[in-house]
């Protein structure tokens, strides 16, 4: 994709941000280096397992919404639900867009567990929408309440006021896609348009299937109430995991404020730039988390630690339920290490090239 600039510009450009990563953010934190050891020896391990359980529970939850969506006789045990989901999450984690990706590998595991393929791409479409929808809900609830319980400070008023206001523009497309599809589509084109990197032409196309994908999930009521539960559990478990490690160091930060910087973060981490936002997520969040008045060494411990458990911990743990399921499968007998080989073609297989990406977001690329 940018074979077109020389390598010794790439490489030079390298070097620059190493720099200036090396300068703005490693070497102030020499000065910190003693009190992050302290915080680090008198972690309250009790507070980091409650976080681990937390982050384990999130993901039952997303695992649960997936089991709500799909019909009644069709649905595997949670049991089964639960490793499918780590072993998606594993491959989502490892690939830029791995979205894409973890969402092909999950659709082949459920049709293989017996699910029919329609109920399948309708489950996992509706969890993607569903997920991202809860999401922006409980980010603008965050910041409607961050005024009247943190009071007037600049930080929470500003955010409050920019949040609320894209958040409520968001919230009003949704119910015109809703209401009257068509005529929405035709101005959320008409505003897009002057945006140099949109392609115009793909604009309708693009929120036409998201009406569709509205209009499927609130046909069901009682789907609706069942999706939107599960996907704020999983959201919720997430962020009262975050909150919870910054405790297990000593900051008793108001849970609003980690609320706030949660939702706003993981918003930004939907672009696939890096896989789940990996270092985009943290570079972002650690300013943020200090800028409501966390101590710089403890929102890096907390932050990289939730990391550890979210991110990170579910890639060996999805490679083994993945050779789990792959062992359970009648007539298929392979070794641990030919199931790991599996999980990793997969993951390769099916993530999503930049050029798709961008045709499916209406997003203008170099022609």
């Amino acid at each position: 994709m940018l074979g077109w600039v020389p390598r010794w510009l790439r490489a030079a450009f390298g070097v620059l941000v190493m720099a200036l990563v090396i300068w703005f953010l490693v070497i102030p934190q020499f000065g910190q280096a003693e009190r992050a050891l302290d915080a680090i020896t008198g972690v309250h391990m009790g507070y980091v397992l409650l976080g681990g359980v937390l982050v384990a529970a999130s993901i039952a939850g997303q695992a649960e919404l997936v089991r709500a969506i799909l019909p009644a006789g069709q649905r595997p045990s949670l049991s089964d639900m639960v490793r499918m989901e780590l072993a998606t999450t594993a491959v989502s984690h490892t690939v830029p867009g791995g979205t894409a990706a973890g969402t092909a590998l999950g659709y082949r595991l459920l049709t293989q567990a017996g699910v029919q393929g329609t109920s399948a791409g309708f489950a996992l479409g509706v969890r993607g929408i569903g997920s991202a929808l809860v999401l922006n809900l409980i980010l603008w609830l965050a910041l409607l309440v961050s005024i009247p319980t943190q009071g007037f400070d600049g930080r929470y008023t500003t955010a409050a006021v920019l949040g609320s206001g894209l958040l409520t523009a968001v919230g009003a497309v949704v119910i015109g896609l809703l209401r009257s599809p068509q005529a929405t589509t035709r101005v959320v084109a008409r505003v897009l348009r002057p945006i140099p990197f949109v392609d115009a032409d793909a604009v309708p196309r693009v929120v036409g299937r998201l009406s569709d994908q509205l209009r499927e999930l609130v046909s069901d009521r009682r789907l609706a109430v069942r999706a939107v539960a599960w996907a704020a559990a999983y959201w919720l478990g997430q962020a009262a995991a975050l909150w919870v490690l910054l405790l297990a160091f000593e900051w008793t930060g108001h849970p609003v404020s980690v609320l706030v910087a949660f939702g706003l973060v993981n918003v930004l981490a939907a672009l696939p730039v890096t896989p789940r936002g990996l270092g985009v997520l943290e570079a972002v969040l650690i300013p943020m988390l200090v800028g409501f008045g966390a101590p710089a060494y403890i929102a890096t411990l907390g932050v990289i630690s939730w990391r550890l458990l979210s991110f990170w911990a579910p890639i060996p743990l999805g490679t083994l339920a993945y050779v789990s399921i792959r062992l359970r499968q009648p007539g298929v007998q392979p070794d641990a290490e030919d199931a790991a080989d599996e999980l990793g073609t997969a993951g390769r297989e099916h993530r999503e090239p930049w050029t798709e990406w961008a045709d499916r977001h209406a997003i203008r690329r170099r022609r």
